[in-house]
C-alpha cells in the first residue's frame, strides 16, 4: 500500500465521522428506537413544502446489512418510514459521483409506491410517498441548495395533479458554499452544517447545545466509534465508497484519454475512405471532418469502457489491500469481496 493509501486509511479513523456515511446514517435515523431524530430532520425537511409538523413516525427497518452488502459499494443503505397518515418516506444519502439522480429518484419512489398496494386493493388505497436525497455531488442547474418537486399542469402552473409524488434534492455541495448560514432559527441549516464533515468544533459544540434531537445522533456516532463490530462496518462503507468514486474518476480519465487518441486515427481513416468515393478533392476534406467527428465519439466510448475495465480491476485490488491494511485476514477478505482466497493472497504477496 503506498504513502497515499494510508494516509486515506488513517483519516477514516482519525477524522471526526462522517455523519453523511450511509451505513451510519441508517445507524442514526433508520432503527427502532430514531424515532425523535428522524422526525425532527423530517419536519426540517419538509417545512419547505408545508408538510412539517410530524410528531410521530413508524420507522421501516430493513435488516439485510450483511458485511457483504455493506462492502459492496453498488449497494443501497436507505431510510424507509411511515407517517401517522400513511406517507411513505425514503432518505436516501447519495455521496457517490452517479449519473441520472432524476431518473434513479424516480425509480425508487416508484418502487415503494407499488409497494402501497395489495391484490384487490383499490387504487385510493395506495400511499402517498416522499423521496429525500441527500447528494453528495451538484446535480441540478439552479441555485437552490433544496430543491422540492410535485405533478404541476404545464400551463397552470397552480394546479396540482396529486400530492402522490413528492421528492426533494439537497445539494451538500452548493450548501458548503452557501455564505449565511443560519443555524440558530433555520432547521434545515442546522442538519445541514451537523452533516458537513467541515464544520469546525466549536459550531458543531453550539448544534448539538441547541438542539436534543441532533445531539441524539451525536451520542449514537459515539456508540458506533466505540463499537468494534459496527465501527468496522462503518470504516468497510466508507473505504468502499471512496473507492467507488476514485475508481469512476480514474477510469473516465484514462478512457477520455485513450478515446481520443484511436479516435482520431480511426476518424481520418474513415474520412478518407468516404472522401475518395465522393471525389478526390472534396472528398478528403468531407471525409476527415466526418471521420474525425464519428471516430473521436466511437473511440471515446471504446477508450472508456477499456478504461472502467482497467479501473475495476485496479480497484479490486486497492479495496483488498486496504481491508488487509484495516486488520481483516485473506479469509474475511474472500467473504467481503466475493473474491477467490488464491487471488487475495497473490495481491498481497505482491504489494
Amino acid at each position: 500500500m503506498n504513502s497515499e493509501d494510508e494516509g486515506r486509511a488513517k483519516k477514516i479513523i482519525q477524522e471526526r465521522m462522517n455523519p453523511l456515511n450511509d451505513y451510519l446514517f441508517m445507524k442514526y435515523m433508520g432503527e427502532k428506537g430514531d424515532e425523535e431524530q428522524l422526525i425532527s430532520f423530517l419536519n426540517a425537511v419538509l417545512q419547505k413544502t408545508g408538510r412539517a409538523g410530524i410528531v410521530s413516525v413508524e420507522i421501516l427497518e430493513d435488516k439485510t446489512h450483511t458485511a457483504e452488502f455493506i462492502g459492496d459499494k453498488a449497494s443501497i443503505l436507505d431510510v424507509r418510514a411511515k407517517m401517522t397518515d400513511g406517507t411513505k418516506v425514503n432518505i436516501e444519502v447519495q455521496v457517490r459521483n452517479v449519473s441520472n439522480m432524476d431518473r434513479r429518484s424516480l425509480f425508487y419512489w416508484c418502487r415503494e409506491y407499488s409497494k402501497g398496494i395489495g391484490s384487490g386493493q383499490q387504487y385510493e388505497e395506495l400511499p402517498n410517498v416522499i423521496a429525500i436525497n441527500i447528494l453528495g455531488q451538484e446535480f441540478l442547474p439552479i441555485d437552490e441548495v433544496h430543491a422540492s418537486f410535485h405533478l404541476w399542469e404545464d400551463v397552470r402552473r397552480d394546479y396540482r395533479l396529486t400530492d402522490a409524488l413528492e421528492l426533494h434534492f439537497i445539494d451538500m455541495v452548493k450548501f458548503q458554499r452557501l455564505e449565511n448560514k443560519d443555524i440558530e432559527h433555520n432547521m434545515i441549516h442546522r442538519w445541514l452544517t451537523f452533516f458537513d464533515c467541515k464544520t469546525d468544533d466549536a459550531t458543531i459544540n453550539r448544534i448539538l447545545d441547541m438542539d436534543k434531537a441532533i445531539k441524539k445522533v451525536q451520542d449514537i456516532i459515539t456508540v458506533v466509534r466505540q463499537d468494534s463490530e459496527m465501527y468496522r462496518a462503518y470504516q468497510m462503507r466508507e473505504l468502499a465508497l471512496m473507492d467507488f468514486n476514485s475508481s469512476v474518476s480514474t477510469a473516465e480519465k484514462k478512457g477520455i484519454a485513450i478515446g481520443k487518441q484511436e479516435g482520431r486515427q480511426e476518424g481520418i481513416a474513415i474520412g478518407e475512405q468516404r472522401g475518395i468515393a465522393i471525389g478526390e478533392q472534396r472528398g478528403r476534406q468531407e471525409g476527415i471532418a466526418i471521420g474525425e467527428q464519428k471516430g473521436i465519439a466511437i473511440g471515446e466510448q471504446r477508450g472508456i469502457a477499456i478504461g472502467k475495465q482497467e479501473g475495476r480491476q485496479e480497484e479490486r485490488k486497492e479495496h483488498v489491500l486496504r481491508l488487509s491494511q484495516n486488520g481483516f485476514s485473506a479469509i474475511e477478505i474472500a467473504k467481503f469481496t466475493n473474491l477467490p482466497v488464491e487471488e487475495i493472497e497473490e495481491i498481497l504477496k505482491n504489494n
